[in-house]
């Protein structure tokens, strides 16, 4: 048998074995995506908080005090956006509907004399929309039953989140120095170490990522309200929640804010707002990102959207969410375990305090 083909044999076999594993994983994960989700965004919300935690420990706070502190001031803040966020919709629900009314007007007229189409065939167009919007309401109906039911699961992830976030700073190191435990001993110093850079990798990604969001509200949002853009606290809200989803998240928050402009001031305002948007998008990318990020968390452009797609496949919009620090991470791990033995050997971890905390419970 040639060898080449012997080598090609064994990667095959090989890489059939892990293809087969990922599958069963994902598989797996799907079943309990109920509990996986809200663990993983309790980790992202732990990098971001467990900072400010542990510097209320260095200033000689209880542990339990410093977790719950922190865990308040991040309820405190989310409640607070999303106060601020319903109040300000529902203040400016009237003025936008009066606006969008006589914007898509404005529109209506816009195309009749510059397209090859005419008044009526608009009106038809309209009346089949809304001939099938009452065709379909049986269909719609129950949507919105299977959005109250989702909207059960996520009151229930909710309080999943919080609960894991609030160990997760209060004993997240003695939860991972439990499962190190759990590994061959020769082999814990290494894991240990990845995952401390790991962890310090998801910190800088997470605070840069927070500081990117805001960054792009702000300005965007002072660009709305300059345009006369109504709605603009909601919408640099959204451009917020946006901005952590990279490249797709920031896309869709901008398609949003260019087409309230369009329906609520106007087509020339709207490029204006469109213009506004990618000049933000360009300083992002090119200014604040590279100088936030830095090394830590140096990922390829083509990874990340590659990423981002698969994310979208695998686990939709949370998929998305999660590809890039999981990318970053795995890089930052896999980078310093597949060259562990090019410098000294990092301090064993003491795992015997972590059993015993586990056993006294």
């Amino acid at each position: 048998m040639p060898n080449g083909l012997r080598i090609a044999a064994a990667w095959s076999w090989r890489a059939i074995v892990v293809v087969a594993a990922g599958y069963l994983v994902l598989r797996a994960a799907g079943y309990v995506a109920v509990v996986l989700v809200p663990v993983f965004v309790a980790l992202l919300l732990a990098a971001l908080l467990q900072p400010g935690a542990a510097w209320l420990r260095r200033r000689g706070w209880p542990t339990s005090l410093s977790a719950i502190t922190m865990l308040v001031v991040g309820l405190g803040v989310v409640a607070g956006l999303l106060t601020l966020v319903v109040e300000e919709f529902v203040a400016g629900y009237d003025d936008l509907a009066d606006q969008v009314g006589q914007g898509i007007d404005q529109i209506r007229d816009f195309a009749v004399s510059t397209f090859p189409v005419s008044q009526s065939q608009i009106n038809d167009a309209l009346d089949s929309a809304q001939t099938a919007i009452s065709d379909n309401r049986d269909v719609l109906t129950s949507g919105a039953l299977t959005t109250a039911a989702t909207v059960g699961e996520l009151l229930t992830g909710a309080l999943l989140t919080l609960f894991t976030l609030f160990f997760f700073l209060l004993d997240g190191r003695q939860i991972w120095l439990w499962l190190v435990g759990l590994t061959p001993a020769n082999s814990q110093a290494y894991l240990d170490e990845a995952a401390r850079r790991s962890w310090r990798t998801l910190i800088s990604y997470v605070r840069a990522t927070v500081a990117v969001a805001a960054f792009d509200a702000v300005f965007i949002g002072v660009g709305l309200l300059v345009l006369g853009t109504p709605l603009v606290v909601p919408l640099a809200a959204l451009v917020f929640l946006g901005a952590f989803i990279p490249i797709i998240g920031s896309f869709l928050a901008g398609t949003v804010s260019v087409l309230v402009t369009l329906v609520a001031v106007g087509p020339v305002q709207a490029l204006v707002a469109l213009g506004i948007i990618v000049v933000v998008m360009q300083l992002e990318g090119h200014v604040l990102q590279p100088l936030l990020l830095g090394r830590a968390v140096s990922v390829h452009p083509l990874a990340v959207v590659l990423g981002i797609a698969a994310g979208l496949l695998v686990g939709g919009i949370f998929g998305a969410l999660i590809a890039v620090p999981v990318i970053a991470c795995g890089n930052v791990a896999g980078t310093y375990l597949s060259r562990r033995h090019e410098g000294p050997r990092p301090p064993q971890p003491d795992t015997r305090r972590a059993r015993r905390l586990v056993r006294a419970e």
